[in-house]
């Protein structure tokens, strides 16, 4: 047996090779707390569910295009040469540019891929597409998507929520309360995108914890933070956040406790805001009584918690998910005008930053050093949509949208071509995603596996993992850069998208700028290579190319100062004013105002949910559903591997029910239950606990969308994937970020005979 070095986004292992297999992975070395996930990889990579050579769905194989009935998902495929699967979609790409226009067709890719900086799915389909002429493309995310619109108009950029964010030593050495909008669940901290050599924010964690840092965790989730943390646990309703922080800044200002000379200095719009709180322009004080009977939390707990912010070094947090829910930009812009109400922006340990409970490594001191990465290029044809509208952009061309105080027109889309990710893991109401997904002329995809996305393809190309082919692993949160040598060869016939997109690039006549005249190693070296250059300036030398490849990693030294967010705009706002209008952190924005958006106005206000508990619809779906990231997969990743099969309820995803709820439906420990709304409805097995809010329901995201029967609209889903209950609409006109957070559902005992039917095959001919 020989051991090689790899990554992946849930860390860096080593595996032990045999027979030509991954027989099993041990942790790396110097990761402090491995993740579990890593003991996944052998199965999911030799899973009987793998893509094994290039297919074609019957129909589209005998009718082409021009298959109307477009039964994709229920018929069989058929197993083609590579040969004739790449002059099947050259052909159809050509065809589709000559007819409708390169506007016809959606460079579809969203999802975390692979960990490998440079066979990436994603920006490999874009660089393909650019160089054919364009593509409809995607902006924004699925993770922060309203955030990433917000920021700009309020702070200037997104670093708040992408990074870097104030670094866990001065939090350490100068924050005494830590309040957590949506926790620090420590399954999180396990993953980051592009990988990790060490699992730091665990640690991190741990220490401000023994420094006597005090934590507070908003959520109607107490696993939301570990034991360890010794948190405060306020249970919330979900969709109250902003309604709460609301309160908490009219408790400050009542009680005098505002930051004036702050507010002065850096921030614009302080006054507006004002107002708004204390019930002078709607004749409703945002007072803490207000807020209890919406938020569900004891007046007095949120009074007095308001101040102990004012008397402490504070330092507010939310999750990523906070903003995936309807008016989602509304409680990331409240947060910022409490931590400005506080007057600690820009302090060591002090202010605000999102996400230190949503991935690995925000917080990690790490030189400000670029990672190596593969090139998209440009878009020639400048046209994207807000990747949450995906299923609008399909059902409804030349439907005009408000985006971020423009207007987008989508056009008719003909072919979709993806690679990296699965949209019926990431996008919301399968069902009209379903819908959507049937109305292009073609749909390829490469894949690994038999997800539900190549199931409804038309096209399937068999892509490689990331242990089939050399790569280069980092990540912008974390200090080590890992080599990734190809571990195993190809299973089946499988080929990296790379090589895919340039053998296509040469059919239609664009191979040289595809390539740049490098093979897939050539373009590992070139990127670490400008890696390392970049490196240097700021004072860090990383090995040659051929050193680094040899030793299989490089770990960039720590800074030797702290990093605190805004540092620098606290110290002197003049010489660094933030990139907004006003070079402050605007609490009104003009800007947005000017949009004329009701559903997101100048500045943080309280707009109820379409769906939470004193919406209508809870008189029939009173369970509001939180749909919140896996503990036993990344996303859908690994969801037919070791550990997420074995978290399976009778082979269905677990669903966490209050002990009350359950009682009050007959439902007990491990019943299969059914979930649903007029939505949808899928199976899931009951897990009954304490740990959450009455009223409230979990079903983690990712399990592998299986419908009873694929070609029947509003099918069951059989294996308990919640995005069969979830709204697909904006979080609001400025951000048109997803909305799942925000999705009401009823709970009964199932008391049919339904198998998972979960990683069944799709029929071959």
């Amino acid at each position: 047996m020989s051991r090689r070095l790899s990554h992946a986004h849930w860390g860096t292992f080593e595996a032990n090779l045999k027979d030509g297999r991954i027989d099993s992975v041990s942790p790396f070395g110097h990761d402090s707390h491995p993740s579990a996930l890593i003991q996944s990889v052998p199965s999911a990579v030799h899973a009987a569910s793998r893509v094994a050579q290039p297919m074609v769905r019957e129909g589209y194989l005998l009718r082409g295009p021009g298959d109307l009935s477009r039964r994709r998902g229920a018929e069989p495929f058929v197993a083609v040469s590579w040969e004739e699967a790449l002059q099947l979609v050259s052909r159809q790409l050509r065809g589709v540019k000559e007819k409708h226009g390169n506007k016809a067709i959606f460079g579809g890719s969203y999802g975390w891929s692979s960990a490998g900086r440079i066979n990436h799915a994603r920006t490999l389909v874009h660089r393909f597409l650019y160089g054919f002429g364009g593509c409809v493309d995607q902006v924004t995310n699925y993770s922060w998507g309203a955030a990433a619109v917000l920021l700009p108009h309020i702070v200037g950029g997104i670093e708040a929520v992408a990074g870097p964010v104030t670094d866990w030593p001065s939090i350490i050495k100068n924050t005494k309360l830590m309040v957590l909008f949506g926790g620090a669940a420590e399954k999180n901290m396990l993953i980051t995108t592009g990988g990790a050599g060490n699992h730091e924010s665990p640690g991190w964690l741990k220490q401000a914890r023994e420094a006597g840092v005090e934590f507070v965790s908003i959520s109607p989730l107490k696993r939301d933070f570990s034991d360890w943390l010794g948190a405060e646990w306020l249970p919330i309703r979900p969709g109250a956040d902003t309604a709460l922080m609301l309160a908490f800044a009219h408790t400050l200002i009542v009680n005098e406790r505002v930051d004036l000379a702050f507010l002065d200095r850096y921030t614009v719009g302080y006054g507006r805001f004002r107002d708004y709180v204390l019930g002078l322009t709607d004749g409703t004080p945002k007072s803490a009584a207000w807020a209890s009977g919406l938020t569900g939390i004891d007046a007095d707990r949120i009074s007095g918690l308001a101040l102990r912010m004012a008397d402490a070094r504070t330092m507010l947090s939310a999750t990523w998910s906070l903003q995936r829910a309807d008016h989602g930009e509304q409680p990331y812009w409240a947060l910022i005008a409490l931590a400005a109400m506080l007057g600690q922006v820009g302090l060591p340990g002090g202010g605000f930053g999102f996400g230190y409970g949503s991935i690995n490594g925000m917080g990690t001191p790490r030189r400000p050093t670029s990672s190596p990465a593969m090139e998209s290029g440009k878009n020639p044809l400048g046209l994207a949509i807000p990747v949450a509208r995906m299923a609008d952009l399909l059902l409804q061309p030349g439907r005009t949208i408000p985006f971020n105080g423009k207007k987008i027109t989508f056009p008719d889309i003909k072919l979709v071509y993806w690679a990296g990710g699965n949209p019926f893991h990431h996008h919301q109401d399968i069902n009209r995603l379903v819908e959507a997904w049937n109305r292009p002329e073609t749909i390829i995809v490469h894949e690994v596996w038999w997800t539900a996305t190549a199931r409804q393809a038309d096209i399937v190309l068999p892509a490689t993992t990331t242990f089939e082919r050399d790569d280069v692993g980092a990540s912008p949160r974390d200090r080590f850069i890992v080599a990734m040598p190809q571990l195993i060869e190809p299973v089946g016939q499988a080929r990296n998208d790379y090589d895919i997109f340039s053998d296509l690039a040469g059919r239609l006549g664009f191979q040289e700028q595809f390539t740049e005249g490098r093979d897939i190693r050539g373009w590992i070296e070139h990127a670490y290579d400008g890696c390392r250059s970049k490196a240097r300036v700021h004072n860090v030398e990383l090995p040659e190319f051929s050193k680094f490849w040899r030793e299989g990693f490089v770990e960039v030294p720590s800074p030797e100062d702290d990093f605190i967010l805004f540092g620098d705009f606290r110290a002197d706002p003049m010489a660094n004013p933030l990139r907004t209008p006003s070079g402050r952190i605007e609490i009104f924005s003009e800007t947005i105002a000017g949009y004329g958006y009701d559903n997101c106005p100048g500045h943080p206000v309280w707009l109820p949910p379409k769906e939470w508990h004193s919406a209508k619809a809870a008189e029939r779906f009173p369970l509001h559903m939180i749909s919140n990231q896996p503990s036993t997969r990344l996303h859908s990743q690994l969801d037919d591997a070791k550990l997420s099969r074995a978290s399976k309820i009778a082979g269905r995803e677990p669903i966490l029910i209050n002990i009350s709820d359950a009682a009050a439906r007959g439902i007990q420990n491990g019943d299969t239950v059914r979930v649903f709304n007029d939505r949808g409805a899928c199976l899931a097995g009951a897990v009954l606990s304490q740990d959450i809010m009455a009223g409230v329901v979990q079903l983690a995201s990712g399990a592998w969308y299986h419908p009873e029967a694929y070609a029947r609209p509003g099918a069951l889903d059989l294996h308990g994937n919640p995005n069969m209950l979830t709204r697909d609409e904006g979080t609001s006109f400025l951000g048109q970020g997803p909305s799942a957070q925000s999705a009401l559902v009823e709970i009964e005992k199932f008391a049919g005979d339904r198998e998972p039917g979960h990683f069944q095959m799709p029929e071959l001919h």
